[in-house]
Protein backbone atom coordinates (compact mmCIF):
# COMPACT_ATOMS: atom_id res chain seq x y z
CA UNK A 1 0.00 0.00 0.00
CA UNK A 2 0.93 3.53 -1.15
CA UNK A 3 0.71 6.17 1.55
CA UNK A 4 -2.32 8.84 0.80
CA UNK A 5 -0.64 12.03 -0.04
CA UNK A 6 -1.67 14.39 2.76
CA UNK A 7 -2.87 11.97 5.38
CA UNK A 8 -0.23 12.42 8.03
CA UNK A 9 -2.67 10.59 10.47
CA UNK A 10 0.76 8.54 11.26
CA UNK A 11 2.68 12.21 12.33
CA UNK A 12 -0.22 12.99 15.07
CA UNK A 13 -1.85 9.90 16.61
CA UNK A 14 1.30 7.92 17.97
CA UNK A 15 3.61 9.54 20.66
CA UNK A 16 7.61 8.82 19.94
CA UNK A 17 8.64 8.21 23.70
CA UNK A 18 12.66 9.68 22.52
CA UNK A 19 14.16 13.35 21.68
CA UNK A 20 14.63 14.06 17.85
CA UNK A 21 15.51 17.01 15.60
CA UNK A 22 12.94 20.03 16.21
CA UNK A 23 11.18 17.74 19.28
CA UNK A 24 13.58 17.54 22.37
CA UNK A 25 11.22 16.32 24.75
CA UNK A 26 9.85 13.95 21.90
CA UNK A 27 5.88 13.87 20.89
CA UNK A 28 2.84 13.22 23.10
CA UNK A 29 0.25 11.38 21.31
CA UNK A 30 -2.52 13.13 19.28
CA UNK A 31 -0.22 16.04 19.10
CA UNK A 32 1.16 17.12 15.25
CA UNK A 33 4.78 16.55 15.17
CA UNK A 34 6.72 20.19 14.29
CA UNK A 35 7.77 18.33 10.70
CA UNK A 36 4.43 17.88 9.64
CA UNK A 37 3.79 20.80 6.84
CA UNK A 38 0.46 22.37 6.24
CA UNK A 39 -0.43 19.82 3.69
CA UNK A 40 0.11 16.63 6.24
CA UNK A 41 3.47 15.91 4.47
CA UNK A 42 6.37 14.77 6.57
CA UNK A 43 9.10 17.47 5.96
CA UNK A 44 11.71 15.12 7.24
CA UNK A 45 10.97 12.68 4.61
CA UNK A 46 14.61 11.39 3.58
CA UNK A 47 16.11 13.42 5.68
CA UNK A 48 18.85 11.35 8.47
CA UNK A 49 17.39 13.35 11.43
CA UNK A 50 13.66 11.82 10.79
CA UNK A 51 13.23 9.14 13.80
CA UNK A 52 13.61 5.60 13.33
CA UNK A 53 10.34 4.83 14.20
CA UNK A 54 9.26 6.90 11.24
CA UNK A 55 11.72 5.74 9.01
CA UNK A 56 10.53 2.01 9.58
CA UNK A 57 6.51 2.64 9.49
CA UNK A 58 5.08 1.15 7.13
CA UNK A 59 1.22 2.04 5.54
CA UNK A 60 -1.12 -0.83 5.58
CA UNK A 61 -4.63 -1.00 5.23
CA UNK A 62 -4.96 -2.79 8.70
CA UNK A 63 -3.23 0.75 10.06
CA UNK A 64 -4.66 3.28 7.22
CA UNK A 65 -8.30 2.21 6.95
CA UNK A 66 -9.79 4.11 4.04
CA UNK A 67 -9.53 7.68 5.09
CA UNK A 68 -7.38 9.43 7.01
CA UNK A 69 -10.28 9.31 10.02
CA UNK A 70 -10.19 6.10 9.89
CA UNK A 71 -6.09 6.03 10.24
CA UNK A 72 -6.53 8.08 12.96
CA UNK A 73 -8.76 6.45 14.77
CA UNK A 74 -6.74 3.03 14.37
CA UNK A 75 -3.49 4.81 15.20
CA UNK A 76 -5.11 6.14 18.35
CA UNK A 77 -6.25 2.86 19.38
CA UNK A 78 -3.07 1.08 18.83
CA UNK A 79 -1.23 3.60 20.41
CA UNK A 80 -3.85 3.45 23.80
CA UNK A 81 -3.37 -0.36 23.80
CA UNK A 82 0.51 0.01 23.94
CA UNK A 83 0.39 1.68 27.46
Amino acid sequence: MQCRKGCGACCIAPSINQPFFGMPDGKKAGMRCVHLSNENLCQLFGDPRRPQCCESFTAELDFCGESFEQALDILRLLEAATF
